[in-house]
């Protein structure tokens, strides 16, 4: 009868070292998975909710810029860089994007005075 050679050591060692290289980089791929899910679920619960108070946030447009308005605690959002926006349309000698943002500002006052 013929002998059986076992592998080496180093023959172990090797696929060893390849099924826990390979389980590794699963685990990771499940971690990225399950970080990506968590992501997006924390921003469906948040989308469009008020950073303030948590309640529904609106969109009012002024123009082709979209403001973000709550109307319970009556805070105003703006998304990124539609400050330049505003600054870029405030040159102009119509100014109205800005008139209508100060106007916002102006009724969140007079609310606040009849809330008192």
């Amino acid at each position: 009868m013929s002998e059986i050679h076992k592998p080496s050591s180093q023959e172990d060692e090797y696929f060893a070292l390849e099924e826990i290289e390979k389980k590794h980089r699963l685990a990771m791929k499940q971690a990225e998975e399950l970080a990506e899910k968590t992501k997006q679920e924390l921003k469906q619960l948040h989308y469009m909710k008020c950073p303030k108070c948590g309640m529904d946030l609106h969109t009012l447009n002024k123009g082709q810029l979209e403001i973000e308005t709550c109307f319970h605690c009556r805070g105003v959002w703006l998304d990124e860089g539609e400050m330049k926006q505003l600054q870029a349309h405030g040159l102009h000698d119509s100014g109205a994007v800005i008139k209508a943002i100060l106007n916002i500002f102006k009724r969140k006052q007079f609310w606040k005075k009849n809330d008192e």
